[in-house]
C-alpha cells in the first residue's frame, strides 16, 4: 500500500493505479491544498477518527447525472407545497457539524472529525466547498455539502432532522444546477440516492468526465 509523504502533496494516478477495493493510499495530511488536489484527481478521504488517513477512488463509482433525477409523486407534492425553504452557503460549518452528528444505519461513529471540518472550512472560504441548506419555520432541518470541481459536484454528506428534508434539498439544488453540473459524485452506494436516480459507472468513465468538466469550466 502506497504511503503518502506529509511533506509532498502527491497521489498516484487513479487511471493507472487500480488497487483492490479502490483504496489508493494511506497517510499524508488533511491540509486544504492536499484535499483540493485529491478531489481534482477523483480521490477522497474516508476513514474513522483515530485511524490513519485513507484515500479512495472506488471502481465502480456511484454518481447521479442531473438529467436522470427521479422525483416521486409524493416528493413532487412536497416540492409544490413549499414545505421547505432553501439557501446555499448560508451556514457551511453548521451544515457540516449537523452531518457529523447525524445517526447513520450500520455505521458506528463518523469520518467527519474536527481536522476535516477545519480544512473544509478553508476550502469553503476559497469558494471550492459549498453547503446547501433546507429550512422549515426558520430552523435548519436538512442540508448537504461538498466540493465543486469544474462541472462536477462531489457530494460529501447530508443530514435531515425532519422527514424528506435532505431529499427535498437534493432535488431542489440538482434541478437548479442541472445545466451547470455534468454529474454529481455520490462516491459510495446508498439506497437513498439510488431512489433519486444515482447509479454505478466505471471509474475511468467518471475520471474522464471529471477532467473534461474541469477543462470546460476553465473555457467558460
Amino acid at each position: 500500500m502506497l504511503r503518502l509523504d506529509p511533506d509532498n502533496i502527491s497521489f498516484p494516478d487513479p487511471e493507472l493505479y487500480d488497487p483492490q477495493a479502490g483504496l489508493m493510499a494511506i497517510g499524508g495530511d488533511l491540509k486544504p491544498e492536499r484535499l483540493w488536489f485529491a478531489y481534482q484527481l477523483g480521490i477522497f478521504p474516508w476513514y474513522n477518527e483515530g485511524e490513519e488517513i485513507l484515500w479512495w477512488c472506488p471502481d465502480p463509482r456511484f454518481v447521479l447525472f442531473p438529467n436522470d433525477l427521479k422525483i416521486s409523486k409524493s416528493m413532487k407534492k412536497i416540492m409544490r407545497g413549499n414545505v421547505f425553504e432553501f439557501t446555499e452557503n448560508k451556514c457551511f460549518e453548521k451544515v457540516m457539524r449537523s452531518c457529523q452528528m447525524a445517526e447513520r444505519k450500520d455505521q458506528d461513529g463518523t469520518w467527519i472529525h474536527e481536522e476535516l471540518i477545519q480544512s473544509f472550512l478553508k476550502l469553503h472560504q476559497c469558494g471550492k466547498a459549498k453547503s446547501f441548506e433546507v429550512w422549515q419555520n426558520g430552523e435548519l432541518v436538512g442540508g448537504f455539502y461538498g466540493v465543486e470541481v469544474g462541472r462536477v459536484f462531489c457530494g460529501e454528506s447530508m443530514f435531515a432532522k425532519v422527514s424528506n428534508a435532505s431529499k427535498a434539498g437534493f432535488i431542489h439544488f440538482t434541478s437548479k444546477y442541472q445545466n451547470e453540473w455534468d454529474l454529481i459524485d455520490c462516491q459510495i452506494y446508498s439506497e437513498h440516492l439510488e431512489s433519486l436516480g444515482a447509479k454505478m459507472i466505471p471509474k475511468n468513465d467518471y475520471l474522464h468526465m471529471l477532467k473534461r468538466g474541469q477543462k470546460e469550466a476553465l473555457i467558460s
